[in-house]
């Protein structure tokens, strides 16, 4: 019988990684990295969650949400790296007596809650409490903004909360809070405790489910789609599309039929390929199709 040669320090292809014998620290290490950027990429989008809110869902779910009007705007503007400039976005969730996108509206109260509760949770783990002594209260020590505030609750409503602590400055500010604990920022020693493995895990936890639930309201979670409709320019081959994880200077439509496709765009590796502004006039063109009489 033969072994399969390696080298020191690295894993043979097709074999399984012992996990046992990864470093506990280094685990520990990368669940917190990841925790910070799944965090960091739902602050980043909220504010186009919540401006989708008010905006119709896309006609097609295969194009990527941006901000109102930017394939447009790219295709009017012939920049290739100036990105046209947008209104400012919302960052707290308002209410909506008639939401135009009832799946984005879901999205953000379903990571905003997800996210208030995992903020508690670990404020009562690891955060000290504002009294140092038994009848003083540090009242600095009470406003430091580094303190998340739990929220209170009145005596004789006990559903809603009297005074909302620290939600009031909604999903970014939690999300920035949230981090630090997963980081576990040394510098804020003094007002929390080290934030144990298993709490992190959980923060780890909502933290990918958040990120998870918002790029896919917005459409930007990695997909490739094949589209039912036959390519509209030569009527017989298949589109693909792949979404480019929601960036739309990276997101490409191809058809299989090959540079005979007389579509009106450039060809990649043997295919008529449309990407940014195009796609826009690939949409127009499926849906006058679609909606085009019968002969």
């Amino acid at each position: 019988m033969t072994t399969q040669p390696s080298i020191r320090g690295t894993q043979p292809a097709g074999d399984i990684v012992d996990e046992a014998a990864i470093r506990p620290d280094a685990v520990d290490h990368l669940t917190r990295a990841q925790a910070a950027a799944d965090l960091a990429a739902v602050r980043e989008q909220w504010g186009d969650l919540l401006a989708a809110i008010a905006e119709p869902p896309r006609t097609a779910d295969w194009m990527p949400y941006e901000r109102r009007g930017f394939l447009d705007q790219l295709a009017a503007v012939d920049q290739a790296d100036d990105e046209p400039a947008v209104g400012r976005l919302p960052l707290i969730l308002r209410e909506h007596p008639a939401p135009a996108n009832l799946r984005a509206l879901d999205a953000a109260l379903a990571v905003e809650a997800d996210v208030f509760e995992m903020c508690d949770a670990v404020a009562e783990r690891v955060q000290r409490p504002p009294v140092p002594g038994e009848y003083r209260v540090d009242q600095a020590d009470r406003d430091d903004p580094a303190r998340w505030h739990l929220p209170t609750h009145s005596a004789s409503v006990t559903i809603r909360a009297a005074h909302p602590g620290s939600r009031v400055h909604g999903l970014h500010w939690a999300a920035v809070w949230l981090e630090g604990r997963a980081l576990d920022d040394q510098v804020d020693r003094a007002l929390f405790a080290p934030t144990p493995a298993p709490l992190v895990d959980q923060i780890a936890q909502v933290a990918r489910s958040a990120r998870r639930r918002v790029e896919g309201a917005l459409g930007r979670a990695a997909r490739m789609i094949t589209l039912d409709e036959p390519c509209p320019f030569c009527r017989a081959g298949r589109i693909t599309v792949h979404n480019g994880g929601g960036d739309p200077r990276a997101a490409v439509a191809t058809c299989s039929t090959g540079p005979s496709c007389p579509a009106p765009v450039e060809t990649e590796r043997g295919r008529r390929a449309w990407r940014g502004p195009a796609l826009v006039g690939l949409l127009i063109a499926l849906e006058a199709k679609r909606t085009a009489p019968a002969a």
